[in-house]
């Protein structure tokens, strides 16, 4: 676990966790100090000087870096989005697509994922799911029978939503360098709580947004496209997207070069906050460490599942190290479950297959000994009775 010195640092830079009982972080994450401080001190140049835009686009660039640091990544790799949603659709719309191609997924991943390359149907593109159960994580051998030689994209989430699966994405990422096919990656619920190495992975595309692991509001993504994928087109273009912007801002039709760089999928301005918030983020993060941060949840992981054990309190995903690893879902039913914790000031999610709780590099032995406290309550004075559980 994280030492119990830096630890308390740690949360103390999380406010929330003195005013409840906070284990959603898999939804968002609450505001750090140390992030809200970025954010406020943005404001205040911007009330103050009306915008000193030079320096903040520099901040931009020093953000860049650090999320490329983050990833293994090149600086050149790196655009910033909106959303992972944005990400994806940014990737399913840039990869050469002929009628006849197709592109496999897991089946029940996020709908989002889903989406981006559902949309591409009405330009002839199959769209193949593979099935897996909630309990085993996807490797290399779940996507080999779905895979042909018309197979051009294999695109999943690195851990599951619904589950809190880990899945493979070095023996898949592995298959898919084998057989030349674009490894595309859903990270919200890794990016910065799991080592993210894109290139031992072989990703060619990930996609992610920051609200949750990497600790900054709603409204800014991460886009990583490996270099040298020139044929990866942009569907929209901005000045911001051209190899030679005109100074004197007058389109010229005759020069339609585009970056080489991951740059040509930013389209016009980006979130300055966010990513002013972002930069103390990743500071944040980098002074405990990804790496920290994973064994700390994942021994807090280890003792909830001792715990649920001794109430009969069974879960959703996998239970094993490296196969789940900060999510877990408690198979109780949504509709009692939701009211009783919300009443009683705990933060977790409803989920399909019941109730979602979700650990950050914040939480405690102590948080969990609380849920467990909660739960043993519920289940005693007649919330809901041991025998209710989901099936």
């Amino acid at each position: 676990m994280i030492p119990t010195a830096k630890l308390a640092a740690v949360r103390e830079q999380f406010p929330v966790t003195t005013r409840q009982l906070y284990l959603d972080s898999a939804h968002q994450t609450p505001l750090a100090l140390s992030v809200r401080e970025a954010l406020e001190a943005f404001l205040s140049e911007g009330f103050e000087m009306a915008g000193p835009k030079p320096v903040w686009l520099r901040r931009v660039e020093e953000t860049r870096e650090s999320v490329a640091t983050f990833f293994n990544a090149a600086p050149t790799e790196i655009a910033f989005t909106k959303n992972t949603s944005e990400g994806l659709n940014i990737a399913a719309n840039a990869v050469p697509l002929r009628a006849g191609d197709n592109v496999v997924l897991i089946e029940g991943d996020h709908p989002n994922n889903a989406y981006a390359w559902l949309n591409l149907k009405r330009n002839g593109i199959e769209v193949r799911f593979a099935p897996l159960p909630d309990d085993e994580i996807a490797t290399a051998k779940t996507f080999e029978p779905y895979i042909d030689a018309r197979t051009k994209v294999v695109s999943l989430s690195h851990v599951t939503f619904h589950a809190g699966q880990v899945h493979d994405l070095m023996s898949i990422g592995r298959l898919c360098k084998a057989r030349g096919i674009y490894l595309i990656v859903d990270a919200m619920q890794s990016v910065g709580v799991i080592p993210l190495d894109v290139k031992a992975l072989n990703i060619s595309v990930l996609a992610a947004g920051t609200h949750k692991g990497l600790l900054v509001p709603q409204g800014l993504g991460v886009l990583y496209i490996a270099d040298g994928l020139d044929e990866l087109q942009p569907a929209y273009l901005a000045m911001s997207s051209m190899a030679n912007p005109p100074a004197d801002y007058v389109a010229r039709p005759d020069d339609m070069a585009l970056r080489k760089d991951a740059r040509r999928f930013e389209f016009g301005n980006v979130n300055l906050p966010d990513l002013h918030a972002l930069h103390a983020a990743i500071g944040l993060i980098q002074s405990v460490g990804v790496a920290a941060i994973q064994k700390h949840v994942l021994a807090l992981g280890d003792l909830l599942l001792e715990r649920l054990d001794a109430l009969g309190v069974s879960v959703v995903g996998p239970r094993a190290r490296g196969k789940r690893n900060h999510i877990y879902v408690l198979k109780l039913p949504v509709d009692k479950w939701t009211d009783y914790f919300a009443r009683n000031n705990v933060r977790v999610s409803p989920e399909r297959g019941g109730i979602r709780v979700s650990l950050a590099m914040f939480n405690t032995v102590g948080d969990i000994e609380r849920l467990i406290e909660m739960l043993r309550i519920g289940l005693t004075t007649g919330t809901l009775a041991a025998t209710e559980q989901i099936d």
